[in-house]
């Protein structure tokens, strides 16, 4: 019998041989399998699949389709896994939702595709269902709150399928995803943020919280961090996270990072996790739930107060990128520095994320701000953040489009990696001040400030809650917003929402308004 190879591979994986066993009993059922269904289904890294079916010698191949001859599988019956993987503890619930996965399966076919410069890889229709089906096992949901951070798998939209009644809110920085929520009109709330940056002041006060993170130590820890950020005193953070079986080490750092949070594991689940892609880890991650103690919160505080931008594995923001250097002022003379800029230069500075969170005190009229390279998402709100009459972002590289969301506000121009953003005066109409009014104060939120424009716009015609009740009709999304959070799609609405609001003014023949919402619209 030609199987001292695989013998000597179980052998040397001892007690952690289960998942190669798995595999091999996949193999020996006689269907065609591809390598990512074996990868994902025993969870185990493609080099160790491949390890395996290198000692296979009645293997038979199809492209990237394998299994053994029927005839052949007998060969191995006394090396199988004859026991199924660690229980699941929600397998009992999936034959109840079948109409949940069917829809689930077509809206992760119709997601944006992943970026690799942010570490995505999807999870399978049927791990997003079972998030939510033991969220509401373990937990429960009407009514609760629940904060995504970070949620291209959208595990969003499963628990809303699964439990209407809960309050979910997404943080995430990719703008095509929060559209693609938003699209589905299942109630998500949805709200922009950079996690380096910080999280968005309207993404707090929720009872549970879960993220799928980059698979760093420092993606875990931000992520996490962030999570704890999001939570009221006694919530719970749900953790995927997974690392190849021969990289016990990198898991390690990981689990130090999240002991430096001072969490208490309530549970781990093994393998919960399985991924369309991945497969340096198996196509699989552990799911745990982590549980905030009396140390959690200044321990929190302290690693937010050293936030690193690089968190990926790769991309211009991964961890092994090199230092980006200074940029060059030319003949620009600011008041004030945003961002990392040379103590040298002897002027004031100020975070990027201490600029995002509050207003400057001091008036400036020009401002230079450094955009690392993979923070370009958070030029706009760079932008929003100051009354300043010139700002100018130093970028890493040229911008592939200009943030036309703020033509009503900025006249932009760029050369290169320099944009130059000149504050425009104070249009004319009514509703394009009103507009104009809410975006030069983005850090109050947007609701406050656009009741009040309106109430102003109407010559105190209206009350305050008549103006809400205008606002809430034609923009729903924007209660408890500031514009720095609101993702893109909503700003390029704002001018139309405005508008409508001030149907039965002047405000739908206000000419600055159109000028605005032809600006916006042009850039789509």
């Amino acid at each position: 019998m030609e199987r001292e190879g695989v013998e000597r591979l179980l052998d040397e994986a001892g007690a952690d041989s289960r998942r190669y066993r798995h595999a091999l009993a996949l193999l020996c059922e006689g269907r065609w399998r591809t390598l990512a269904e074996l990868v994902r289904d025993s969870a185990t890294s493609r080099r160790g699949i491949e390890a395996l079916l290198r000692e296979l010698p009645r293997l038979e191949r199809s492209g990237e389709r394998y299994r053994l001859p029927l005839e052949h599988a007998g060969d191995y019956q006394d090396l199988l896994a004859l026991a199924p993987p660690p229980a699941d503890p929600v397998a009992h619930l999936l034959p109840h939702y079948h109409h949940v996965l069917a829809r689930l399966e077509e809206l992760i076919a119709g997601a944006p595709r992943g970026r690799h410069a942010l570490d995505h890889v999807a999870a399978t229709p049927e791990t997003v269902l079972r998030r939510a089906l033991l969220l509401g096992a373990r937990f429960w949901l009407p009514g609760a709150k629940l904060l995504c951070v970070g949620d291209h798998d959208l595990t969003s939209l499963a628990v809303k399928l699964v439990y209407p009644a809960a309050e979910v809110t997404v943080a995430d920085i990719d703008e095509r995803i929060l559209a693609y929520i938003d699209e589905q009109d299942l109630g998500v709330r949805t709200r922009w943020a950079d996690l380096r940056l910080g999280l968005p002041p309207s993404a707090r006060g929720h009872d549970l919280a879960i993220t799928d993170p980059p698979y760093t130590p420092e993606g875990v820890g931000l992520f996490v961090a962030r999570a704890l950020e999001g939570l009221k005193d006694e919530g719970r953070v749900l953790l995927a996270y997974g690392a190849g079986e021969r990289t016990p080490m990198l898991a390690l750092k990981v689990q130090n990072a999240l002991s430096a949070l001072n969490l208490l594991n309530e549970a781990i689940y093994p393998d919960f996790n399985r991924y369309l892609g991945a497969e340096a880890i198996g196509s699989a991650a552990d799911l745990y739930i982590l549980r905030p103690t009396t140390k959690t919160a200044p321990a929190v505080a302290a690693r937010l107060d050293r936030v690193a931008t690089a968190i990926y594995t790769q991309g211009p923001q991964s961890v092994e990128s090199a230092p980006e250097q200074a940029h060059d002022l030319g003949d620009f003379a600011p008041d004030l520095l945003v961002g990392e800029w040379p103590k040298a230069l002897g002027l004031p500075r100020v975070k990027l994320s201490t600029w995002l969170a509050k207003p400057y005190a001091a008036a400036v009229e020009r401002v230079a701000v450094a955009v690392p390279a993979g923070l370009e998402g958070a030029l706009p709100r760079l932008l929003l953040a100051t009354k300043a009459r010139h700002v100018r972002a130093f970028l890493a590289a040229p911008l592939a489009a200009r943030p036309h969301e703020l033509s009503v506000v900025y006249e932009l121009s760029a050369d290169g990696t320099v944009l130059d953003a000149v504050r425009l005066p104070p249009p004319a109409g009514p509703a394009a001040r009103a507009l104009r009014g809410i975006l030069d104060n983005a850090h109050a939120k947007l609701a406050n400030t656009w009741r009040e424009a309106l109430i102003t716009a109407r010559g105190g015609a209206l009350t305050k809650n008549e103006a809400r009740a205008l606002i809430r009709a034609a923009a729903p999304w924007s209660e408890g917003i500031t514009p720095l959070e609101a993702p893109l799609h909503h700003l390029r609405a704002l001018p139309g929402a405005v508008a409508a609001t001030l149907a039965g003014s002047d405000g739908l023949d206000d000419p600055g308004l159109h000028d605005a919402r032809e600006g916006v619209q042009g850039h789509l």
